[in-house]
């Protein structure tokens, strides 16, 4: 690389490592006290930038917040992905998602386990906001993948299998709610058992 091009690259490379960090910071605010009550201010402080920085790096504080939410999907699913590895049939497929929650659950955070993070953020976001349709969109990409393993079980029988996914799905995001009231993944884990017992009458 010529010197002109390790100069131009330079800038680059310290504009995403703040993008990182401003990330981070917001994930770690956003999630310990809300999207609202966080302002630029504290996110900035956080990751160790000037203000000018969050801007050259996302367009608004909403920007921002569809990044976070963004990237808790994707963490999610890496978590996800990673229990899926375990799994050696459609039975296991079903319960890598209830792990991955209780992974994300098992995360040390600054003030202790507070529920999903995607769905205090859209509790927060206005009706019709874009950042609530993302969630959304999680949560019924987390219930095609629990169709998606309950087909290899129910083969033929592609109804009962998303009856079943929603039934799964249900059970899940209450077991969510509540240990994230308790903060602790207890809920998670019984929610787990009661997942495995259903899949085991099938």
């Amino acid at each position: 690389m010529s010197d002109t091009g390790t100069a131009a690259a330079l800038p680059s490379r310290r504009r995403g490592a703040a993008r990182e960090r401003l990330l981070a910071a917001a994930a770690r605010r956003f999630y310990a006290d809300g999207v609202a009550a966080t302002g630029i201010d504290t996110i900035t402080a956080e990751a160790g930038v000037a203000k000018m920085s969050l801007y050259n790096n996302f367009s608004s504080k909403a920007d921002l917040v569809m990044a976070y939410l963004d990237a808790r999907h994707e963490e999610w699913l890496g978590l996800y992905r990673r229990r899926l590895e375990e799994a050696a049939d459609g039975r296991g497929g079903v319960l890598a998602v209830f792990d991955a929650y209780a992974d994300h659950a098992a995360f040390a955070y600054d003030h202790g386990f507070r529920g999903c993070g995607l769905l205090n953020a859209a509790a927060e976001l206005p009706a019709g906001d874009e950042g609530r349709a993302v969630v959304r969109r999680h949560k019924e990409e987390v219930e095609s993948l629990l169709v998606g393993h309950l087909e290899k079980l129910l083969p033929g029988r592609p109804e009962e299998a998303r009856g079943m996914a929603e039934h799964l799905s249900f059970l899940l995001e209450g077991a969510m709610a509540r240990a994230g009231l308790e903060g602790a993944g207890t809920r998670l884990e019984h929610a787990r058992a009661m997942a495995a017992n259903l899949l085991d009458r099938l």
